[in-house]
C-alpha cells in the first residue's frame, strides 16, 4: 500500500534513528582501528587519539544533542514518557554524554600526549609504549566496551519498546 502522507513525528523518528547511527556508528570501529593501528603503524597512535578526541567533540557531542532533542520531541508528542524504553534511552544519553565530557575528553588528550612522547623517545627505532600509556589505553578500552554494550542494549530496548 502506498502511503501518501507522512506525519511530522515520523520524520523526527527518522532523524532520531539517523542521528543515533551517525553519532555512534564510528565508535563501533574504534577497537578494530586501535588494534590494527597499534600493530601495523604504532607511530600513528598520536594521530588516532587526537582524531578520536575531535570526533568526540565535533560529531558525538553534537549528535547526542540531536538524539536527545528528537527523543524528547517524540516522547512528548506521542505521550511516551511513562514507558521504560524512553526513560532508559534518556538515561543512556546522559551517561554517554557524561562519559564523553568527564572521562573520554581528558583521557584521550593525555593518551595522545603519552603516545607522542613514546614515539619521540623511540626515535627511528621500534616504538615501545610505556606502562602509563598501556594502562590508560586499557582503561579507555574497558569504558569503550561498556559504552558499546550500553548502546546495543538501548537499540534492543528501543526496538521492543517495553
Amino acid at each position: 500500500m502506498l502511503v501518501t502522507a507522512v506525519l511530522f513525528w515520523q520524520v523526527v523518528l527518522a532523524v532520531h534513528i539517523a542521528a543515533v547511527l551517525l553519532t555512534f556508528g564510528v565508535t563501533f570501529s574504534y577497537p578494530f582501528i586501535y588494534l590494527v593501528a597499534a600493530k601495523v603503524e604504532p607511530r600513528a597512535m598520536p594521530w588516532y587519539h587526537k582524531t578520536r578526541s575531535l570526533i568526540g567533540q565535533r560529531l558525538i557531542s553534537p549528535g547526542l544533542v540531536l538524539v536527545l532533542a528528537a527523543g524528547i520531541y517524540l516522547a512528548s508528542d506521542l505521550h511516551q514518557w511513562k514507558f521504560f524504553y524512553v526513560q532508559w534511552g534518556f538515561a543512556v544519553v546522559v551517561v554517554i554524554g557524561g562519559l564523553g565530557g568527564a572521562f573520554y575528553a581528558p583521557r584521550e588528550k593525555k593518551l595522545a600526549a603519552l603516545a607522542e612522547r613514546d614515539v619521540a623517545a623511540a626515535g627511528g627505532a621500534t616504538v615501545s609504549f610505556s606502562t602509563e600509556y598501556r594502562t590508560l589505553a586499557r582503561r579507555i578500552a574497558m569504558v569503550d566496551w561498556f559504552a558499546l554494550v550500553l548502546i546495543l542494549i538501548t537499540v534492543y530496548v528501543m526496538t521492543i519498546q517495553t
